[in-house]
C-alpha cells in the first residue's frame, strides 16, 4: 500500500528470510564466517544459536549462496518428527529414491550411507542443515549423531549444521545428549544489534528497497531500538506498520509519535513487557548502588568514630561515661593478673609460707 508512496521497489520490512536484505553487522559476519569454516573442515556438528528473530535463519539462506561448488545441502525446515520421518526427510532432500517396501529405519539408513558414500566418491560433500533444532528430541539427536559415523577413508562423510533458539544449548547439556555435544566442533552465538549497528541496518533495508533518502528522523530510529532491544525481525514489524502509519497520515518523515502508535497496534504486550523488563532492571541497579552507598557510609561513619576515640585517649580528653567504665574493668583485671604473678612468685621462693583466702559464707535462713 505504502510501497509506491515512498517510491520503493518492494516492501523493506518483510520478515521473510531473505538473503539480500541481509544486513553484515560484526556479529552477522561471525555467524556465517563459522557456518562457512565448520561446512569446509573435518567436524561433525556446527552449532549456532541466538534469540528469537535475531537472524539466524536469514544468515543460513545466505550461507546456501556462499557454499563451495562440490557441497549439497540438505535442508529441515522443521525437525518436529519422528526418527522414521526425519530419515524419510533427508532422503527426499538427497533425492535418494526409495521403494514403498523401505520405508523404515533400517532401509533409510542403508540407502543414506551408500549414497553419502557415493557422494565421497565423486568428490561432493553432504551437509545437512536442520533449522529450529530446538525442537529436536533426545532420539532425533541420538540418530542425528549416528547418521555422523559414516565414514570413508578416515573421513566423516556427513555434516550437520544446527541451527537453534538460545534454549538449544541447554537441551545439548542434558546427560542424554552429551555424546552428541561433545562432537559439536564449532559454536557460534548471534546477539541483537545494538544502538548503532540497528540504525544501519533499518537505513541498510530501505536502500536494497530502492530509497538511499532518510524517512526515519533520528527520534524515530532511536525509539525502534528501544522497543526492539535491537532484534531484527522486531524492527522489521515495527517498521513496516510506522510507514503505513506515515503514509495513512500522509507524510513523508517517519517520527517517533508514529513509531511508539506503531508498536501498540503490533506489538502490543510484547512492547509492555519489555519496558517492564527495562524497569525491574533500573530498579535493581538503583537498589544495588543504594545498597553499596549505605554500606560505604556506614563504614565510613564507624571508621570515623574509632578513629575519633583513639585520638582523645592519645589527646589526654575527657573520655564519654562508656569508654571510662571500658577502661576502669581492663585496669582492674591488670591488677588482678599482677597480684597473682606476685603470689605465685612467692610461694616458690617459700614453699613453706601458705597463702589462706578468707572467702565469706552465704547462711541461709
Amino acid at each position: 500500500m505504502y510501497r509506491n508512496y515512498f517510491g520503493l521497489k518492494e516492501k523493506p520490512f518483510s520478515i521473510t528470510p531473505d538473503p539480500r536484505y541481509l544486513y553484515m553487522s560484526e556479529s552477522h559476519r561471525g555467524a556465517l564466517d563459522h557456518l562457512l569454516y565448520g561446512v569446509s573442515s573435518d567436524g561433525c556438528f556446527i552449532l549456532l544459536t541466538g534469540d528469537v528473530g535475531t537472524g539466524k535463519t536469514t544468515v543460513s539462506r545466505f550461507l546456501l549462496t556462499q557454499l563451495p561448488d562440490n557441497t549439497d545441502i540438505a535442508l529441515i525446515a522443521d525437525p518436529r518428527l519422528t526418527v522414521p520421518e526425519l530419515l524419510g526427510a533427508i532422503c527426499n532432500e538427497l533425492s535418494i529414491a526409495l521403494d514403498d517396501a523401505e520405508k523404515d529405519v533400517g532401509s533409510y539408513l542403508d540407502k543414506i550411507n551408500h549414497f553419502l558414500v557415493d557422494a565421497h566418491g565423486r568428490g561432493r560433500n553432504i551437509t545437512l542443515l536442520i533449522d529450529e533444532a530446538q525442537n529436536l528430541s533426545l532420539d532425533l539427536l541420538e540418530q542425528l549423531r549416528l547418521l555422523t559415523d559414516f565414514e570413508a577413508d578416515n573421513k566423516k562423510l556427513l555434516k550437520v549444521i544446527l541451527l537453534g533458539q538460545t534454549e538449544l544449548r541447554r537441551i545439548l547439556n542434558q546427560e542424554g545428549a552429551t555424546e552428541i555435544n561433545q562432537r559439536i566442533t564449532s559454536r557460534y552465538h548471534l546477539l541483537p544489534l545494538d544502538r548503532e549497528n540497528s540504525f544501519a541496518y533499518i537505513k541498510h533495508r530501505l536502500a536494497v528497497a530502492g530509497e538511499p533518502d532518510e524517512i526515519f528522523s533520528q527520534k524515530a530510529l532511536a525509539r525502534v531500538f528501544e522497543l526492539s532491544g535491537g532484534i531484527p525481525r522486531l524492527m522489521n514489524v515495527l517498521c513496516d506498520r510506522a510507514l503505513l502509519g506515515t503514509y495513512e497520515e500522509k507524510k513523508y518523515l517517519v517520527t517517533a509519535d508514529i513509531v511508539e502508535q506503531a508498536s501498540q497496534e503490533v506489538l502490543g504486550d510484547i512492547a509492555g513487557a519489555r519496558k517492564q523488563t527495562i524497569r525491574i532492571k533500573l530498579w535493581q541497579k538503583l537498589v544495588l548502588v543504594t545498597g553499596v552507598i549505605a554500606l560505604g557510609a556506614g563504614a565510613a561513619f564507624y571508621y570515623s568514630g574509632n578513629r575519633a576515640s583513639v585520638m582523645d585517649l592519645s589527646e589526654g580528653k575527657k573520655l564519654p561515661a562508656e569508654v571510662k567504665s571500658v577502661k576502669a574493668v581492663t585496669k582492674a583485671t591488670k591488677d588482678e593478673t599482677a597480684a597473682e604473678k606476685q603470689q605465685q612468685a612467692e610461694q616458690k621462693e617459700n614453699p613453706a609460707k601458705v597463702s589462706i583466702r578468707i572467702v565469706p559464707l552465704e547462711i541461709n535462713d
